[in-house]
Order: structure tokens, then sequence, then C-alpha cells
């Protein structure tokens, strides 16, 4: 349980200068923002889902004795009130007991944040990374205390740190921009801007009120007065709307005079969040809450189960059909929230290059031949064979998720150390790479693309259980990560989910998350953590939607039964994984007319009719204009 000082930006931001008057974009770049925004408490709907306490678990806080844990409680409580003096009390006694609770040397820093102590605030988050560096909120709260102490380049860096570890986070990519503001660092900004603006962006919009700071500070009133468009745009109703516009006319107004060789005089800006205080009530009723995520996930099931559109509404995001040439360099899916762009075909004759396993009872089949498969496209044979070869031999780009929520907080251990072996035993060759991502209401990058299986190990035994479950957001994420990592030869694109498959966070629908995977031609395996000894709905449920995650991407589903048995099913996806086959055909009577078709593929080995995993089926994009933009 962690308490963030730094909520992030809230919707209701108000700009004033001296005596309340307008004050001119010239301040902009040289604004500060009212620490108020920053402090614990707020309960604003777009703030970050790290805010809460479960939204980022320490593995050390897990083991906190029984009294530093209620010493801990009771001042988080005094804490929520403001009652900072008895709150630092209890605090302190609980790290007295437990020196490594972090959720406690984050408290404490709170309280200190709060108290205008910033000194203080800063050691005790400075002391929760320095125990646990793979929490984004440690590195939220400490750069805010670096903020307060105004030193901004420090501050950046470690807004960028819980960045990169909670990419899928907007409000810390809020936060991020904000420190690159002050920081003058407007080129990172900038880029910070765009990559916030080209995402579904709820309650950011003031992301835009710091790009025009920074294009005015580099003398580009044309973008300033863009980017203050945009916001009113995205934010009409905003509290500080009418300033914003009044702010809006002035730039204009600075043009007009720039052209005459006028210089505006400059005010100060302060930017001030009114941040509402107090906690919302918690949800009532948990049981019909479990009801509706269950009819929820069922919808979704159904969904993304359902028989393709015969034509493509999307063929911007088509995938299937690309030239050879193309296959180890069309890596240009977007972030999260975005459409991956169409391959760009180079040459005359059009390919599919297709990965699939074969199983002889569970078993992989590691010895095929072109001539022991049987292809059908469209229900035709294609037109040739164009190549043919065992995936084992190409390197491997590996994604890991794993459920790091409440729901399996009993089974984590086994699920931890199961992960922890496969990882070292499957992230073999010399040129295979690996990441891992741990989800609850967050999605968290606790290690980036290595070949290193100590880190890859590290992470995983960093991670804790708590909170709900934003699986399927951590799914898109993962296969648009392995889509866009470039590449010089093809490689085989692999995710691996560890989960009992209950969703109840994300903003990504089941169906979204598998197209994401198909774009990118990520197979996923999914390995279910859940116990079919329970007698629960949302088992079945969790299972189905795991099964249908797997089979509609060219993978394949493990259900151990058991979380005990998850080393034996994490072996059989080791096996899979390094069965796989590439084969590239041409389809026969094919056009590019945005229509379905079906892929069927059989195998036999020695007279004995094998069990084949791959995807159902691909769009035949039109062809788009020519362009060399990727």
């Amino acid at each position: 349980m962690v308490v963030l000082p730094c909520p992030a930006i809230a919707q209701n931001i108000t700009i004033s200068g001296p005596g309340d008057r307008f004050a001119p974009m010239d301040a902009v770049q040289n604004s500060r923002m009212d620490f108020n925004l920053f402090l614990l408490g707020s309960r604003d709907s777009h703030t970050t889902d790290l805010q809460s306490p479960s939204g980022s678990v320490s593995k050390l806080d897990l083991k906190a004795p029984g009294k530093a844990r209620r010493e801990y409680e009771q001042g988080y409580q005094r804490l929520m009130r403001r009652d900072l003096e008895i709150a630092i009390e209890h605090l302190a006694k609980s790290i007295a007991v437990y020196p490594q609770f972090v959720a406690a040397h984050n408290a404490l820093g709170t309280a200190y944040l709060d108290q205008g102590q910033n000194d203080l605030a800063h050691a005790q988050f400075a002391q929760a990374v320095a125990l646990d560096d793979h929490l984004p909120n440690s590195y939220l709260n400490l750069g805010c205390a670096e903020l307060a102490l105004k030193q901004y380049p420090a501050a950046e860096e470690s807004l960028r740190k819980a960045s990169s570890l909670a990419p899928l986070d907007i409000q810390l990519q809020l936060a991020l921009a904000y420190s690159e503001f002050v920081n003058q660092d407007y080129p990172a900004l900038l880029a910070t801007t765009r990559g916030v603006h080209e995402k579904k962006h709820e309650g950011a919009s003031v992301v835009h009120l710091f790009a025009a700071g920074a294009w005015e500070a580099q003398g580009n009133l044309s973008e300033a007065r863009r980017e203050m468009e945009t916001l009113l745009n995205e934010d009409p109703k905003s509290a500080s709307a009418d300033r914003f516009r009044r702010l809006l006319e002035e730039i204009k107004t600075q043009q007009a005079r720039r052209e005459e060789a006028k210089v505006h005089p400059v005010q100060r800006v302060t930017v001030v969040s009114r941040v509402p205080a107090g906690p919302t009530p918690e949800q009532a009723e948990r049981q019909r809450q479990l009801l509706r995520q269950q009819e929820k996930q069922q919808s979704q099931i159904a969904d993304a189960e359902a028989a393709p559109d015969p034509t493509c509404v999307d063929c911007g995001a088509t995938i299937g059909v690309e030239s050879l040439s193309d296959h180890a360099s069309a890596s240009g899916a977007k972030e999260p929230g975005g459409t991956s762009p169409r391959p760009t075909f180079r040459m005359s004759v059009d390919e599919v290059s297709l990965f699939f396993a074969a199983t002889d009872h569970r078993k992989s089949v590691t010895d095929l031949a072109a001539s022991d498969v049987v292809i059908r496209d469209d229900r035709q044979p294609p037109s040739a064979i164009l190549g043919f070869r065992n995936e084992s031999q190409l390197p491997l780009r590996l994604g890991l998720v794993i459920d790091t929520s409440e729901s399996i907080t009993g089974r984590f251990a086994f699920e931890q150390a199961a992960a922890a072996r496969f990882l070292q035993d499957v992230v073999a060759g010399k040129d295979d790479l690996a990441f891992v991502v741990g989800v609850n209401n967050s999605v968290l990058l606790v290690q980036d693309f290595t070949p290193d299986q100590a880190l890859t190990s590290r992470a995983v035994n960093q991670l804790a259980p708590g909170g709900g479950t934003a699986l399927w957001d951590a799914v898109a994420f993962a296969a648009d990560k392995l889509a866009a990592h470039p590449e010089v030869q093809p490689v085989a694109r692999i995710l691996v989910v560890i989960s009992d498959g209950k969703d109840n966070s994300s903003a990504t629908t089941l169906k979204q998350a598998i197209a994401r995977a198909q774009r990118g031609e990520v197979a996923i395996y999914t390995v279910s953590s859940q116990d079919e000894r329970q007698d629960d709905p949302g088992t079945l449920l969790g299972q189905h939607a795991l099964k249908t995650l797997s089979e509609l991407t060219g993978g394949t589903p493990f259900a151990p039964g058991s979380v005990r048995h998850l080393d034996h099913s994490l072996a059989d996806v080791q096996q899979v994984i390094r069965g796989r086959y590439l084969v590239s055909y041409k389809p026969a009577s094919f056009q590019r007319d945005d229509r379905y078709r079906t892929i069927d593929i059989a195998a036999q080995k020695d007279g004995r009719k094998l069990t084949v995993f791959a995807r159902k089926g691909y769009y035949a994009a039109a062809p788009q204009p020519a362009s060399d933009e990727r």
C-alpha cells in the first residue's frame, strides 16, 4: 500500500497573475504550479490508478509484522484526514518496527511534503526507491519532492522513470510533461505531449498549455496558438476555459505585435489547481459488482469469438499479407490506443507469412517438412509454397505478462517462482530478448527488453500482489511493444500471459487486445493460474477468456488445474514455442479487396493427425497510395 503525494494534474486548473489580471503568453515558460495539486487526498476522477493504496505494491511490505502494519494503517488514516502530526507519529513508529516498510516511507514522505518539510519528504521517498526500485509511485513521489525543492533536472529524471515503469498511465505522463516544462526541456516536453495526445487522454488536456509555453519559449507563436486552440477544443468546459480563451487572444495579439517588431511586457503566471479533499465512498454491494464484471466479461468473450466481418472496417490496421522483404521491418505499431499502420508492399507478388505450432498429444512436433502440412487459404490451396522453416532457428522476442492483482494473492508465490524459472530456461539464445510486465490496476513495465536472465528474474521477484486487473490493457501494450521493436531479420514474437483471466479494470476490450496481437503477428500463450477445484463461475469465465485470447492469436492455452502445476505447463509452453514453424506462400485467386480470408492448416506425421495452432485468417487489405513513410 503506497501513498502518493502527486496524483498528477487534474482538470480544474486556473491561471492567475498579479492582481488577478490576465497574464500574457510570454510568462507561461516561467510559470510555476501550486503544489496543492500534488498533495495526497485528491479523488478527482482523472487521477492515476497508482494513487490507490493497492496501485503498486512492494514485496517487502507483505513481510511487515503486525505491529508495524497497525501503526501504518493508523498513520495512513490520519494522513487521509490531514491530521499530519499524529500521522507522522504513527508512521515513524511503523518504520522503527520495520525499516523496510516501503509504503510507510512513502506515506511519511507525503505527510512531510504536505507540511512543507520538503527535505525530510525527499529523504523518505529516496529511501523507498532504494528499498524497491521497481515501483512507479515511489519515483512519482520522489519527483514531486524534487519539484518542491526546485531540483528540476532530478525531478524530470524521477518522473521519466515512473512513466517508463507504468507506460500506460496518462497522468504520470502529464506529471512528466510538467517536470519537462519547468526544467525547460522543451523538445522532450513536445514529444511527451504528442504521446499523450495520440491516446485517450480525458483529464490531461492541460498538457497542451505546457506545450504552448514550450513553443512560445522557442519563438513559435503559431504552434503555441495551435496548442491553445487544441486545449480549448478538448476541454471547453474547464474551470479555466475563459482565461484560456483570453490567453489565446493574447497569443494572437502578440503575433500581430511581433510582426510590428514590438515586444510585449512579461508577467508571471501562477497555475493553481483546486483539488477536492476527502476520499470517495467505496463501492457498495461487492457481489453485485462481481456479477456485473462477469456479465461484462461474458459479453466481451462473445464479441471476440463472433465471426469476423466479411470486409475490413479498419484496414489501415490490417495484418497478414505482406512481402517477405517487409517482414523484418514492418514494426510500425503505434502506442496503445493508436492504430497500427498498413504494411508497405515492395514486391509485385503478395505473400502470406504464417506462424504455426503442431503437437501430438500435447507434445511438440519439431521435425515437420513442408510435405507434412496442408494449407487452405480462403478454402483454396496456395498457388505456391515460398518458404518453410522451423522457428527454433529464429531469435526469440518474448513478452511475459504476470497478473499481480489481489485475486491471485494466495497463488502468487507459486506463479512468481515458476515464471522466473521459465524465463531462465526459454531466453537462452544469444540473440533472444525478453521483457516483463506486471499488471493489476496499472500496467507496469518492470523490465524492458534484455537478454539478461538475471534482470528478468529479478524483475519477476520484485512484484507483489494487490489491486484489480487491467489484463487486456496489459496484453495490448505488450503486443504493441513486441510489434514495434526494430528488427533486421525475422524473429519469433511470443507473448506469455500468466493469469486467472479475470479482467475488471481495462479500458481495452478482449477483442481489441486480440486485434492488436493479430496486427503485430504476436502469438499469445496463456497459462491459467486458477484452481479448477474452486466452484466459482468467474473461474470458468476467466479460463474461457484466456482460451479465446490464445486460440485467436495462433497460440495455445494451458490450464494446469492447480497453481502448483505451473512449472509443468510453462515447460509445455517452452516446448511449443521452440517447435513453431514459419511458412510463407502465395495465395491463390488473391485480390486486395479488404475481404476476410480464412486460413486452415492441417498436419500429419507418420500417419498421425496432429493438432495445429495458428491464426484463423486475415483481411486482404486494399492497396494504399505509395508513401515512403513507415
